[in-house]
């Protein structure tokens, strides 16, 4: 798939904890045609970011990208589990890479009532 020696890195900031979220699982897809293909998948460490780009160089390519942040089971383990269905759940933030050669940096903040990301550096 890849084409260019760009990269694409993420982290994830709890801000309602006021640190990092250590143990969150997010997988990375490739978007065309209507078809969502994994390429990718991670588990944060203590620092809330993986110890490998989620789309390494060479794996990068010119499109539309997706990472699913499995918020539901992080927030359950640090803020306690909700009665009902918990408010944020998955998390998917879609982005497109128009230059394959660049690093990418998409964070995720997140609290068990919202989130928010930004192209990061």
């Amino acid at each position: 798939m890849g084409e260019g020696q760009g990269y694409v890195t993420t982290h994830v900031l709890d801000l309602a904890a006021g640190r990092p979220a250590a143990g969150l699982r997010i997988e990375a897809f490739a978007l065309a045609h209507d078809r969502r293909t994994p390429i990718g998948a991670l588990t944060t460490n203590a620092d809330g970011r993986g110890d490998a780009p989620l789309i390494p160089p060479g794996a990068l390519a010119r499109g539309d990208y997706e990472f699913l942040f499995h918020a539901g089971p992080y927030l359950d383990r640090v803020h306690g589990p909700v009665v009902g269905p918990r408010f944020l759940d998955f998390v998917p933030i879609r982005f497109g890479v128009a230059d394959a050669d660049q690093h990418y940096h998409v964070p995720l903040l997140l609290s068990p009532y919202g989130y928010s990301t930004y192209r990061g550096s």
